[in-house]
């Protein structure tokens, strides 16, 4: 079979036929047809793309418009660049920033993420943690739709405000820069750069896998079905919130990791990039690509991203107008995203059913229902006068009738 048949073929077949492909572009052909700039900038691209696959678990599956997920990229991301910045400094040193804006002292509650396994639990961690009791604090007071969408925003927005004010342990508006190390390797060097792009190549792969594995599960179809119908679902016994809290779990750590990835792959990290605006730019890539599916938000998020590095260099003011166009465009005429066209391409138009063959004294021959109905009533009404006469036979399956 050859591999477009596995593409086109339902199952697990083309699942792996689409990892298998996905596998060989990002690792095969990606580091060899792009530059070292074009790579990174994939590589940026990709981790953006690990929040909208958690974004299409939660929303696209649980109906949840999380429109707050700088939160949780941001919270990874700052851990993992606390983590670079203690250590270039080196065991017992201060990050620059703190000499320039601050005491020249450490705080208490960064000094544990000098070690490299405490940061890595806590880029997960956290950001768990933190949607664990948000969610649940919201979903069981049964705050859903518009409430929790514009909920979630108002934390987001208060989160990059939170991070400019505390410009002594935060950086303020500058955020956390300047980092030289990633985990001991050098990141001034070409080979470790395409290494960090590898490492997010496959990390997005196993997001992708997981979110799939989610779908097709038993979870999967009691998150569809609380999405659509809620109180049925509560009927049956099962608790709506706890479904509700697990999904939205797993797209803030989808969210975190993909922020503690893009620390080392941009070298910065900023309020300007977990607030309401880069929150809104998650979802927009999400619904242009399709978010009731599993890789559209992908595709979506991968191609929003460098529509908007693209048209910024030669229009740096017209892509936020360009960026509000698609989305109104999507959601008035694709609700399902883009995604949604390659269904509608594979739908042929229903075949006419074929007309039966004229009999041989010309006209069509008539249906056996009315022959058998016809012979029944001429039966009757040549009957002797007075004689008994026979019922009248019903045939179920020709007629589609049914006995009195």
């Amino acid at each position: 079979m050859t591999a477009l048949g596995l593409l086109t073929r339902p199952g697990r077949a083309r699942t792996l036929a689409g990892f298998a492909l996905a596998a060989v572009v990002l690792f095969a052909v990606a580091p060899v047809v792009l530059s070292d700039f074009r790579l990174n900038l994939l590589a940026k691209f990709l981790c953006l793309a690990m929040v909208a696959v958690g974004i299409g678990l939660a929303w696209g599956r649980g109906g949840m418009l999380t429109l707050g997920q700088g939160v949780f990229f941001g919270l990874g991301a700052y851990i993992m660049a606390m983590h670079l910045k203690l250590a270039d400094a080196g065991p017992g040193g201060v990050p620059d920033f703190m000499t320039l804006y601050g005491t020249g002292e450490v705080p208490g509650w960064w000094e544990p993420l000098r070690s490299a396994p405490v940061a890595l639990a806590a880029i997960v961690v956290v950001p768990c943690a933190l949607a664990a009791i948000l969610g649940y604090a919201v979903f069981t007071r049964r705050v859903r739709g518009a409430y929790f969408a514009i909920l979630s925003q108002a934390l987001a927005a208060a989160f990059a405000i939170l991070l400019v004010g505390q410009q002594k342990v935060t950086g303020g508006t500058n955020g956390l820069n300047g980092f030289r190390s990633f985990f001991g390797y050098d990141l001034t060097d070409p080979v470790n750069k395409r290494m960090i792009f590898f490492v997010v190549a496959g990390v997005l792969l196993v997001m992708v896998a997981i979110v799939r594995q989610l779908m097709v599960s038993r979870f999967g179809e009691l998150l569809v079905a609380v999405r659509d119908q809620e109180n049925r679902v509560r009927f049956l016994g099962y608790d709506p919130a706890l479904v509700k809290v697990v999904a939205y779990v797993v797209a803030a750590g989808m969210a975190a990791i993909g922020g503690a990835l893009f620390v080392p792959v941009v070298g910065i990290i900023s309020p300007a990039d977990v607030g309401v605006v880069p929150s809104i730019a998650f979802l927009v890539g999400v619904a242009i690509g399709g978010r009731a599916t599993l890789l559209g938000p992908v595709l979506g998020a991968v191609a929003v991203s460098w529509a908007q590095t693209s048209l910024s260099e030669s229009f740096p003011s017209g892509w936020i107008y360009v960026q509000g166009a698609l989305f109104i465009v999507v959601v008035a005429f694709l609700p399902g995203g883009l995604a949604s066209l390659v269904g509608k391409l594979r739908r042929t138009p229903p075949q006419a059913s074929p007309t039966p063959p004229p009999g041989p004294s010309g006209p069509p021959a008539a249906p056996r229902a009315a022959a058998v109905t016809g012979a029944a009533t001429a039966t009757a009404t040549t009957a002797a006068p007075g004689a008994p006469t026979a019922p009248v036979p019903t045939v179920r399956a020709a007629t589609g009738g049914h006995d009195d």
